[in-house]
């Protein structure tokens, strides 16, 4: 007997990633095939699992689209295959998604499948937009119209006339290329050619707009060469006019920035989703990669005599990860220390040694830097060696600062630094022409690789600088900073960001559902 895989029609959300459901992304780790359409976020396949295969199923005026019946048919080639599938699509699979006809496929070939419900785009529009859908006094009612049906349909399923009379909201999926047809059969049925209508574009994406007319300028707006273009829903209805007043997503301190974090990939988002949070368009761009070296025999060799050491000193997370990793490879824990102490430069990091259960003695105060760390290693009694976890490239004051005060010190490297060897293509042509902000650099090697990737087109962004430091080497390169963060964390990146753009930073962070990774200058 044939055994089938399995195949779940997952709903994307309106865009922002945040909006999938748990049960989406327990689908995306799950797949081993993964079919996306344009409107679902590509975001969303950083929780699908790096074996699994991802198929973007077109994009317009890009890639081809696919066609209904090659969708169907792929999800059933897969499925039958063994494999299990997501089909991923923007908004919610049951609401002018197809998610009909996909199910029908399904079930004609015998496929087991599961629908995951999303946020439908039209409520989501609504309360991005700060419009009330349904409101006690002005709509008891919604309605989702299709402002363009099926090809093959010979005639529109509407009757515009009875909807005109609709008390209540009607939200219009699809109507940017029909607008004028339904905004004037609207208007024929008895509509009020005065009826607020809210336009929202890219809804909970950083980028979203929200454009504001009557019913009767819905064609002006949607036609002619300052056309905007989809996807777009349109609101109809008095709650529209309201968006004004309880507009909270443009409000956002950060809204309309885009600040480019460099950072490693494994730790970007520790910068990037509180900044998103914010209302900034965040690009993950790493200049440099990270690779662990816990396996290599000069890590396992002294990770085999650890007690010998008076202290181990960790200057950052990558550090205290990679020693960690070396620990459970070498089949020991915080036992095979004995009484070594450890000593952190700065919080993030011992925040990221107590992660891996390892308590930290020390730790620097600020500033966080390797000249502290080593004021903080010298305070330990006796005269025993210690052990510095360290990359493959990196500054040498701790240890000559260490060894010209009479310490017996020990190097080994834990992890290997390499800088990316080329920028994308598209982000090197939205910093040319300004559309980005402010780029991160959180360290001297950091800075050095932005400017090997970017050069000239650097000086059409504000650059960010973690510490005095890192504001040293941009300049020693020609690239000055233009803003410097106070303490050389996270927070203090976003403190620094939020007080360039004329916003109070204690006031803005306090409400933020996401709490800083506060990594140290890494």
């Amino acid at each position: 007997m044939q055994r089938f895989g399995k195949v779940y029609l997952v709903g994307a959300g309106p865009g922002d990633p945040g909006m999938l459901t748990l049960r989406a992304v327990e689908a995306l780790r799950r797949a081993e095939v993964v079919l996306y359409d344009y409107l679902a976020n590509p975001a969303a396949l950083n929780f699908v699992s790096p074996e699994a295969e991802t198929i973007c199923l077109g994009k317009h005026g890009r890639e081809r689209i696919w066609s209904q019946a090659e969708i169907e048919a792929a999800m059933v080639e897969h499925a039958r295959r063994g494999r299990i599938v997501v089909r991923l699509k923007g908004g919610d699979p049951a609401v002018f998604a197809r998610g009909a006809q996909e199910m029908e496929a399904l079930r004609q070939a015998g496929i087991p499948w599961e629908t995951v419900p999303g946020v439908t785009s039209a409520l989501a529009a609504g309360s991005y937009a700060g419009i009330p859908v349904t409101h006690s006094d002005l709509a008891s009612a919604v309605a989702l119209v299709a402002g363009r049906e099926a090809n093959d349909k010979a005639e529109t399923a509407v009757d515009f006339a009875a909807l005109a009379k609709f008390p209540g909201t009607i939200v219009i999926y699809m109507g940017v290329t029909t607008a004028r047809a339904w905004s004037a059969a609207l208007l024929a049925g008895g509509k009020d050619p005065a009826t607020p209508v809210a336009l929202v574009r890219k809804c909970s994406l950083p980028e979203q707009s929200v454009h504001r007319c009557t019913l009767a300028e819905v064609a002006e707006r949607l036609e002619g060469p300052n056309k905007l273009r989809p996807p777009i829903l349109a609101i109809v209805g008095d709650v529209a006019k309201l968006g004004e007043r309880y507009d909270w997503f443009s409000q956002r301190p950060m809204f309309g920035r885009t600040v480019l974090v460099a950072r490693p990939a494994a730790q970007a988002a520790a910068l990037a989703a509180p900044l998103a949070e914010l209302g900034a368009e965040t690009i993950l761009a790493p200049a440099i990669q990270i690779r662990s070296l816990a396996s290599s025999p000069a890590v396992q060799e002294v990770i085999r005599r650890l007690n010998q050491f008076k202290g181990v000193a960790f200057s950052s997370r990558n550090g205290a990860e990679a020693f960690a990793e070396a620990l459970t490879l070498a089949g020991k824990d915080a036992r095979a220390l004995g009484a070594t102490k450890l000593a952190a430069i700065g919080p993030g990091t011992a925040a990221a040694l107590r992660e891996q259960r390892l308590v930290p003695d020390l730790v620097a105060a600020e500033p966080y830097r390797a000249e502290t760390l080593a004021e903080t290693l010298l305070s330990l009694p006796g005269t025993g060696p210690i052990l510095l976890v360290r990359a493959s490239r990196g500054r040498e004051t701790l240890g000559e600062t260490l060894t010209a005060s009479g310490r017996s010190v020990e190097q080994v490297v834990f992890y290997e630094s390499e800088d990316v060897e080329a920028a994308d293509e598209a982000t090197i042509e939205r910093m040319r022409s300004g559309e980005i902000d402010y780029v991160v650099a959180t360290s001297s090697m950091i800075a050095r690789s932005l400017v090997r990737l970017y050069g000239e087109a650097l000086k059409r962004t504000k650059l960010v600088s973690i510490s005095a430091l890192t504001s040293q080497t941009l300049g020693e390169l020609s690239y000055p900073a233009a803003v410097e963060a106070r303490a050389a964390t996270m927070r203090g990146i976003a403190c620094a960001l939020l007080h360039d753009a004329g916003v109070d930073p204690e006031a803005a962070l306090a409400g933020i559902l996401h709490e800083f990774d506060d990594d140290d200058e890494t």
